[in-house]
């Protein structure tokens, strides 16, 4: 079997944050099974002919099935093609990336992961913020703002994410943040945190909104957009 997949990582969605990689895979890949957020100028890396299939996610629409998703991933590899499963951010972050190697190991498939800039890093960058700071900022931690059915997961670590030492970063977590809030208030952080809602991350329509996390969830419980976002809090950096 000369069948081969390749998981890249897209970044955020600005192609320039490709990595060399990344590009040399999707010239290389006859087909390319790609996320709604590694659609548009990233896709005129691909070879010319290649077989282009959109199998993206996004809340709130119609979406692929997982199951489905790789068993194309499968069909592909098995008529002996070079796939590239093109993921958006880095595809080991919230990317579902498990189900769809457990699928090719049991099929005996060979494949390669190689990553892309995570959205939560190019967010930062955007903003001009360190994730990390000296003193007050010791880690970073990226959680899911839902869970398999939209909803905000019920076995949160609160303790975690109360930590006043730690940047915060949720992904997917536009709807359910004001719900989050609440828990996190409630469990003693303070409402004057500070926080970034980061929307269309490197896209033609980024927009950084900062204010504190009180009146992020009040600005979420009324106004929700389309654009895909990422919400930071904690000891962030202003300047």
């Amino acid at each position: 079997m000369a069948g081969f997949v390749s998981f890249v990582g897209s970044g955020p969605g600005d192609p320039e944050l490709l990595t060399l990689k990344a590009v040399n895979r999707l010239k290389q890949a006859d087909a390319v099974l790609f996320d709604d957020l590694s659609s548009g100028p990233i896709l005129a890396h691909a070879r010319a002919g290649a077989d282009l299939v959109s199998v993206g996610k996004r809340a709130g629409r119609a979406s692929p099935k997982q199951d489905h998703v790789s068993r194309l991933l499968l069909e592909y590899a098995q008529t002996d093609q070079r796939v590239v499963r093109l993921k958006s951010g880095d595809s080991g972050i919230f990317g579902r990336l498990e189900e769809e190697l457990g699928a090719l190991r049991e099929a005996g498939i060979p494949y390669e992961i190689i990553p892309g800039v995570p959205s939560a890093i190019a967010a930062a960058a955007a903003a001009g913020i360190p994730l990390t700071r000296r003193l007050t900022a010791r880690r970073v931690q990226f959680v899911t703002g839902h869970d398999i059915s939209g909803q905000l997961p019920q076995d949160l670590n609160l303790p975690a994410l109360t930590d006043p030492t730690a940047t915060t970063v949720v992904f997917m977590g536009k709807r359910t943040f004001p719900e989050l809030y609440r828990l996190l208030n409630a469990h003693g952080l303070s409402a004057d945190t500070p926080a970034l809602l980061a929307e269309d991350v490197s896209g033609p329509q980024q927009r950084l909104t900062r204010c504190s996390i009180a009146a992020l969830a009040d600005r979420l419980e009324n106004t929700i957009s389309d654009a895909p976002a990422l919400v930071l809090y904690g000891p962030l950096a202003v300047f």
